[in-house]
């Protein structure tokens, strides 16, 4: 997807084929089921089958037992290459969506790479008030109140609904998410869109759904293998040998590969490289790792 922050990183690094040439990409939606885009199998004897379809007509074939109530995929999970900084913004509390018109989203991020010095904006800086905020924002100097952070490659962060962040130039990340697309932008860096204008803000939205009460929030530490667990996901790091193999941690329900680096091999011969995303059915055979590789794998809770 173009976006006006983004870069040509998913063709330098990956080898991917970008639509347009010269042009900014900022996001690939990787696994998705949502009204206006969809992931596709692309082989085997579901070719062609849309994630949503799957989901509709075979859920607890494919995807295992306990989903019921949820009538879409609930993940949604991207490569985002940001070249330039991202909107300042928030998504909402879950308590507070439905009333705005929007969703809840809470996502995680892993950072794959990283320019030297690269920032994330997680937070507001210790002792930032409500009332300091909207005022900042009035007098033009809303990046005084914002708490940065400078990880590294290997890095990771959960970003609640309600916890306000912009990603800085210079990050190629993997971001693992709620299955939901509202955004509620507090402040554009004074730049115009793709078409030249000015990108659209949330102001009133975004007020009702900052947590003011997050001040100077670090990088996740992992626990163990672990890198975040909440209500919606969770996500492991593994370090595989050759090999090694990898299945679902529950054999009877679904996983998320996120092949960060490395070769896996499928039990039919399929190679999948650095920045591929796997959907691994429930009861699926293992995969082999062809070389050393780092995955990350997530799961429903």
């Amino acid at each position: 997807m173009e976006r006006v922050w983004g870069g040509r990183e998913m063709e330098r690094v990956y080898g991917r084929v970008l639509p347009a040439p010269e042009r900014p990409y900022g996001e690939s939606w990787e696994i998705v089921d949502r009204a206006s885009e969809q992931s596709v199998v692309d082989e085997g004897a579901l070719a062609g089958r849309s994630l949503h379809q799957l989901w509709s007509e075979r859920r607890e074939e494919l995807f295992g037992e306990g989903y019921e109530a949820q009538p879409r995929f609930p993940l949604l999970i991207k490569v985002l290459d940001a070249r330039d900084d991202l909107s300042l913004q928030v998504h909402p509390p879950a308590q507070l969506a439905a009333s705005l018109g929007g969703e809840p989203k809470t996502e995680m991020w892993y950072i794959a790479d990283c320019a030297a010095g690269a920032k994330l904006y997680v937070g507001l800086k210790a002792g930032v008030t409500r009332e300091d905020f909207q005022r900042a924002i009035g007098e033009g100097s809303l990046a005084d109140c914002i708490h940065a952070l400078t990880p590294r490659p290997g890095d990771s962060i959960l970003i609640e609904s309600g916890r306000l962040h912009a990603i800085g130039a210079g990050f190629l990340i993997h971001e693992i998410q709620q299955n939901s697309d509202t955004t509620y932008r507090v402040f554009d860096w004074n730049r115009c869109g793709l078409d030249g204008k000015p990108r659209q803000l949330h102001l009133p939205e975004s007020l009702a759904s900052i947590d003011f009460n997050d001040h100077q929030p670090t990088m996740d530490v992992p626990q163990g293998e672990t890198l975040a667990t909440c209500r919606y996901f969770k996500t492991m790091r593994k370090m595989l040998a050759p090999g090694d193999s990898i299945a679902n941690p529950q054999a009877a329900r679904f996983s998320i590969v996120v092949l960060v680096d490395g070769v896996l091999v499928s039990a039919g011969g399929r190679r999948f490289t650095k920045g591929q995303f796997l959907l691994l059915p429930r009861k699926a055979s293992p995969l082999l790792a062809q070389q050393s590789a780092c995955i990350l794998q997530v799961t429903l809770p």
